[in-house]
């Protein structure tokens, strides 16, 4: 992501993490695993039973997925993109359609791959069930304590993404830019926010004051034209979404 630079007197910005972690306690999760990946699933399996969380399942495939979603109602559920039977994006599609057939239900697709197109897909169904949804490049998760963080924000109903599938979906720019309006360094605010952070992470990394970034949030909700009757939370999901289709 391009630093646009110091702003309102702040110091030189420093290298920023894929997220800056809060703490963020869930208590145990129900949790379903889908991923044709033996040794992955079951260590998996380990680390979230380990951590004090019930898998209720564990699928190799898409179908097997979207049924456990209806048959469970997990807290989250964890989905590779690629599985039986093409490999291709079997357990994205299958997320779209699980999160069609239990509204709001979190997902956190954990994956070597960016699969743009249902990607996208998946992000609409963020605006109107309120987050909870999640995409990370395996590679990134280069920490326990990184994944388990992504995993309760994202339970919690947030939007947790990855860098590399920020800069990918915005690669789809529209002629129109819904973005205009935005100062550069709100630009920078609502970028970190579809990371995921807080307002006290994005206060941390921009070395800046929670005020300020309060201030700063409030304009982009203004600028962006969000409903002032929805929920703040709500309202940060959606202004990330237009980030993303800007």
């Amino acid at each position: 992501m391009t630093s646009a630079g110091p702003v309102d007197g702040a110091a030189e910005r420093p290298e920023a993490t894929p997220w800056d972690p809060d703490v963020i306690d869930t208590g145990p999760m129900r949790v379903v695993i889908a991923d044709d990946a033996v040794l992955l699933r079951e260590g998996l399996i380990r680390l979230l039973t380990e951590c004090g969380h019930e898998v209720v399942a564990a699928v190799g495939d898409g179908d097997a997925l979207v049924e456990a979603v209806v048959t469970h109602r997990p807290d989250i559920s964890v989905v590779d993109v690629r599985m039986p039977p093409s490999h291709t994006d079997e357990g994205l599609r299958a997320a779209v359609e699980a999160r069609r057939r239990v509204p709001g239900t979190p997902i956190l697709v954990l994956s070597q791959y960016v699969e743009v197109s249902y990607a996208d897909d998946l992000l609409d169904t963020a605006g109107g069930a309120g987050g909870g949804i999640g995409y990370l490049l395996k590679d990134r998760v280069a920490a326990i304590d990184e994944f388990l963080d992504a995993l309760a924000r994202v339970a919690t109903g947030g939007t947790v993404l990855d860098p590399e599938v920020i800069s990918q979906l915005l690669v789809r720019r529209r002629r129109d830019d819904p973005l205009a309006a935005l100062t550069p360094r709100e630009r920078e605010v609502l970028a970190l926010m579809a990371e995921g952070r807080s307002n006290t992470a994005i206060a941390r990394v921009l070395v800046v004051s929670d005020g300020a970034v309060e201030k700063h949030v409030r304009n982009i909700f203004t600028k962006l034209d969000l409903p002032p009757d929805a929920t703040t939370h709500h309202r940060r999901v959606l202004a990330v979404l237009t980030h993303l289709r800007a």
